[in-house]
């Protein structure tokens, strides 16, 4: 499922805290981005054909929450940035990340430990 990165900010409101009503929603959100209330309804609607949230009705309130878990979100995000920009190689993807950024000792040592831990499966 894809998810737009202005959809995400909306996902991730839900994923900290739910369910919500779109008040509470765009209350959540950074007030720098200077959305009108319209845009934060019309992405909740996106989401909601997506099937990424649902709602409970309360009342004449409406609360949302997230049906797209964030763990599966990321999944889903790291597979395609992958598959785009890497031609779906890891090793290229940490290659390129390894030139670019000096690792740490540690931040090597979890690499190690991941990979033992690939090994073993």
């Amino acid at each position: 499922m894809q998810i737009s990165d202005s959809e995400k900010l909306i996902m991730d409101s839900l994923w900290n805290s739910s369910p919500k009503t779109a008040k509470q929603i765009i209350e959540n959100l950074d007030p720098a981005l200077n959305w009108a209330d319209k845009t934060a309804k019309s992405l909740i609607n996106r989401l909601l054909k997506k099937e990424a949230i649902s709602f409970n009705k309360q009342g004449r309130e409406y609360l949302y929450f997230p049906l797209l878990e964030r763990e599966d979100y990321i999944e889903n995000a790291t597979d395609s940035f992958v598959n785009r920009v890497f031609n779906g190689s890891v090793s290229s993807l940490v290659a390129a990340f390894a030139k670019k950024e000096k690792l740490s000792e540690h931040e090597l040592s979890e690499l190690k430990q991941l990979i033992k831990e690939i090994e073993n499966d």
